[in-house]
């Protein structure tokens, strides 16, 4: 297959299970900022974030997009779009020393820029809510940041399962128009 058949059979992929995964660790984040002790947080924030790309691997045998697959190991655009998660793993190297001297501060970060993974995720699918996702999560994160920087602990989980939830919204959306119809029944107006 030549780049442009590859990327367009990846582009026929359904891309629900990764963001499944983030709002799994997401409302796990959400739930130990509410039940556990403030000195928990910081672990809870990355250890449950940490694990969104294994879990989504997971998840993508159920959803039927399975991204270990021989198939898809062999197209270079889905090999792309694992180097993004990848690369979202990456900013622990930044979140974790900054939380070092801030640990209130960590929520933050790692909410920010685990996010990052999104733009480029959205041009690989072709699609605009990938854009939306990283720009609308980072801008919000960072008004609360600077508006409530006690409570990112309720905050930050709350913007990111707001985003996630329109994202799997509008890729079930996708999803669905991308589906060959039955016979007989009409196209929805």
């Amino acid at each position: 297959m030549n780049l442009d058949q590859e990327l367009e059979a990846f582009r026929q992929r359904r891309f629900l299970a990764m963001p499944l995964a983030g709002t799994l660790a997401w409302l796990g984040v959400a739930l130990a900022g509410q039940l556990l002790a403030p000195r928990w947080h910081l672990l809870s924030v990355y250890v449950l974030t940490g694990v969104i790309a294994y879990i989504g691997m997971g998840l993508s045998k159920l959803t039927g997009e399975d991204f270990m697959a021989a198939a898809n190991r062999r197209n270079r655009f889905n090999t792309l779009f694992m180097l993004s998660v990848g690369q979202a793993l990456l900013a622990y190297a930044i979140a974790i020393p900054f939380a070092l001297v801030r640990p209130e501060s960590a929520v933050f970060m790692v909410g920010m820029l685990t996010g990052f993974m999104w733009l480029p995720a959205g041009w690989l699918m072709g699609h605009w809510i990938g854009a939306v996702h990283a720009l609308g999560r980072t801008l919000m994160i960072l008004a609360a940041w600077l508006l409530v920087p006690q409570q990112g602990m309720v905050w930050v989980p709350a913007i990111v399962l707001g985003h996630y939830a329109l994202t799997i919204l509008v890729l079930e959306r996708r999803w669905a128009a991308l589906r060959p119809r039955p016979a007989g029944l009409a196209q929805p107006a």
